[in-house]
């Protein structure tokens, strides 16, 4: 659901969205790619905090990584968990707010 919501938003905004991996509809973890054009992307791995709320931790160490480190992240992520879902979003403006906290 939280997949079909972002992709909504995104078409909404204008802001260019693919889900590139579908995984498992009720217990999948969501990798979030985000694509800052020339200054390199963003991977978050989606987590929960000891309440329940959504926040996001950093693939690959840095806030932003080269293109070759997100995608090397995200197939080491895939190939440990099938059921993963994989987003991309192209944002080189940074218009897209995603919900929760960056931890």
């Amino acid at each position: 659901m939280w997949v079909q919501v972002q992709v909504r938003l995104c078409d909404m905004n204008c802001i260019p969205i693919v889900v590139r991996h579908k995984g498992d509809p009720d217990s999948g973890a969501v990798l979030l790619k985000l694509d800052r054009g020339r200054e390199g992307c963003s991977v978050l791995s989606q987590v929960r905090d000891v309440d329940g709320n959504p926040g996001w931790v950093h693939g690959g160490g840095a806030e932003l990584v080269t293109d070759a480190d997100g995608e090397a992240y995200i197939a080491r992520q895939r190939d440990r968990d099938p059921d993963l879902w994989v987003i991309e979003i192209e944002d080189p403006q940074g218009r897209y707010k995603i919900d929760g906290d960056i931890i």
